[in-house]
């Protein structure tokens, strides 16, 4: 059995907590403001935390590359990071909120197939 794709709920569930965070630190009263949500980030634990996770994340999406039947999500999952990363990185502040939830909505949506077949591996 794949160990890889059990990890997927995991995932899944920081992917509904990233949107959270997101939503809390990069919310529309701030932006509306003009305040620059990144001067007031979270505390330095949290900061470590999601870091962290980020990084095995991200290790985790490149090693599904080598598993055959979770090749395809790896690599979709990849991409639509790294397409989310290079739009947030040239759009205004004020979208960075809109293109991190739909980014985040759709790596959540292709978080579920992996989630449905660990379900039915078990």
């Amino acid at each position: 059995m794949e160990i890889l794709i059990l990890l997927a709920p995991l995932f899944l569930i920081f992917e509904l907590g990233q949107l959270v965070i997101c939503e809390r630190y990069v919310e529309i009263k701030q932006i509306e403001c003009c305040g620059d949500p990144r001067a007031i980030g979270p505390n330095e634990w949290v900061s470590f935390l999601w870091t962290a996770i980020l990084a095995t994340y991200w290790v985790w999406m490149f090693l599904l590359l080598f598993e055959r039947t979770s090749r395809v999500h790896g690599l979709v999952l990849l991409l639509i990071s790294i397409t989310g990363y290079l739009i947030r990185r040239a759009c205004a502040l004020k979208w960075v909120l809109v293109f991190l939830t739909f980014e985040g909505a759709v790596r959540i949506g292709l978080l579920f197939s992996p989630c449905a077949y660990a379900w039915r591996r078990l």
